[in-house]
């Protein structure tokens, strides 16, 4: 796929409108308490204004009910905005009203402006046409940089696209993001490992199913590794298991050793007597779990086992965590794998951690710059690794 991405265009004079996706923690002090997705749209706005053109930000924030609240406006952002393009951020208090129309009418050049949060419209969640022109007309070049929302079909994600036929493209975020994804999927270099960990297999199931056709080695973690073991006929005590995909993961087992695919689910386990840090703990068999006791994080020799594998891999996808690493005395597990994942790249590997809690591990023991890509998509990244299309995406390459 040949992508059309800003590097391909000179702004001079022209007013880049982008879609950001600004949705940042606030406190109550409406604070930003994690610049992570503001900072990686930095290089995409500064690239525009360098080349001597102007910038109109959209975003959407938090899920408001019923049009504008304090604490959903997009105004908390000025201040942080300020600070790292040491410009006067100029401020729109109604997306597609007189404001926003007046002040990107006179927007000159190295200009800077914000609109207030999208969402403020349910125009803007039901995709509404009439809406997306609305926002079309104050911009002359349409940037699409929130990957983040790229699987929504949204008035300001996809419906806006078709009001720019010759004039849309991706910002550098989005570029990023699908080119990591397309290294893992396509660009594959083998031996292809995927780490798959979190809670629940329901929702890791088609993820599961459209890597089957990709991946040489499966590796299985945290709490969806009971479903697996259930499925093999092992003993979880009071582990979270699907009863209703006890069935699917049993089938899942069978497809991978008729395809082929290594497949690895843990056999210890760290188990406790209730979901609590300060519970009794113990280490076990993961098939072998007492009545009463559950399993919360991986077990030693399944580390050991599972490095040796990701430590002979050339592409690695690491989506969940393979414990309740909220917990300190069930981290070691995920802290382990994160540093397994950052040796490996260290050789050479490439590889691409990406969903909210993968990513918070990697972060939490600061290996993000040891790994190739950190993808902020969560849902995006999911579904576009399940091989769906997502809306957001197929509108600039329509």
């Amino acid at each position: 796929m040949i992508m059309k991405t800003i590097d391909d265009y000179n702004f001079n004079g022209k007013r880049a409108l982008i879609r950001v996706d600004y949705n940042v923690p606030l406190d109550g002090k409406f604070e930003i308490t994690d610049t992570t997705r503001i900072d990686a749209t930095i290089p995409t706005i500064t690239k525009i204004l360098e080349d001597g053109g102007s910038v109109i930000l959209m975003s959407h924030l938090g899920r408001p009910k019923s049009g504008p609240e304090e604490k959903f406006s997009l105004k908390h952002l000025i201040t942080y905005l300020e600070k790292v393009f040491h410009t006067d951020v100029l401020f729109a208090d109604d997306c597609v009203g007189n404001s926003a129309v007046e002040l990107s009418a006179h927007l000159k050049p190295g200009q800077i402006l914000l609109l207030e949060n999208l969402r403020f419209y349910k125009e803007e969640e039901k995709g509404d046409e009439v809406f997306a022109e609305k926002l079309s007309k104050l911009g002359d070049i349409y940037v699409n940089d929130a990957f983040g929302t790229a699987h929504r079909a949204h008035a300001s994600t996809a419906v806006i696209a078709k009001f720019f036929p010759h004039t849309k493209m991706f910002g550098y975020v989005m570029g990023n993001e699908i080119r990591s994804i397309q290294n893992v999927l396509i660009n594959t270099q083998r031996p292809f490992t995927a780490i798959l960990g979190g809670a629940k297999v329901s929702g890791k199931i088609q993820i599961i199913q459209h890597l089957m056709d990709k991946v040489d080695n499966l590796i299985i973690g945290g709490g969806m590794m009971f479903t697996f073991i259930k499925a093999m006929g092992g003993k979880v005590g009071s582990s979270l298991v699907e009863e209703d995909f006890v069935e699917l993961a049993k089938k899942t087992i069978e497809d991978a050793k008729a395809k082929g695919i290594n497949l690895y689910i843990p056999t210890d386990a760290v188990i406790a007597d209730a979901f609590d840090n300060g519970a009794n703990r113990q280490y076990t068999a993961a098939g072998e779990i007492p009545d009463g006791w559950m399993g919360l994080d991986i077990g030693k020799e399944t580390m050991i086992s599972f490095s040796e594998v990701i430590m002979e891999s050339k592409t690695i996808l690491w989506n969940g965590p393979m414990g309740v690493f909220e917990m300190s005395n069930f981290e070691e597990g995920t802290r382990f794998i994160a540093a397994i994942v950052a040796a490996a790249t260290k050789k050479g590997a490439y590889s691409l951690v990406g969903g909210g809690d993968s990513v918070a591990a990697i972060n939490k023991y600061e290996l993000e710059e040891q790994v190739s890509y950190v993808s902020t998509g969560g849902g995006a990244m999911l579904e576009y690794l399940e091989g769906q299309v997502l809306p957001g995406i197929a509108a600039i390459n329509g």
